[in-house]
């Protein structure tokens, strides 16, 4: 896989952890990015949540970033033809 994928989740949001074993199951833990932005603070947080306002103006999680597109929500199919189309 060639792609870069990022999840911004919440650590206390049950579909945020779906989607993160989903992704562990099929990219291993060290194939992708978990960030949960509840935890960040002070720039880091503002950084972050100022780029996710950029591609999910209602900052809803999971986001899940897969090279240039953006999969809001767990959607498994989605999430799938992303990571796997070259």
């Amino acid at each position: 896989m060639s792609k870069d994928v990022t999840l911004y989740a919440l650590s206390t949001c049950v579909h945020c952890h779906n989607t993160r074993d989903f992704l562990t199951e099929m990219l291993g833990i060290d194939g992708f990015k978990c960030v949960f932005t509840d935890r960040l603070s002070g720039d880091e947080r503002n950084d972050t949540m100022r780029m996710l306002r950029s591609v999910n103006s209602e900052l809803s999680f999971p986001t899940i970033v897969i090279g240039d597109d953006v999969v809001l929500g767990f959607k498994k199919d989605k999430i799938r033809e992303l990571v796997e189309a070259d």
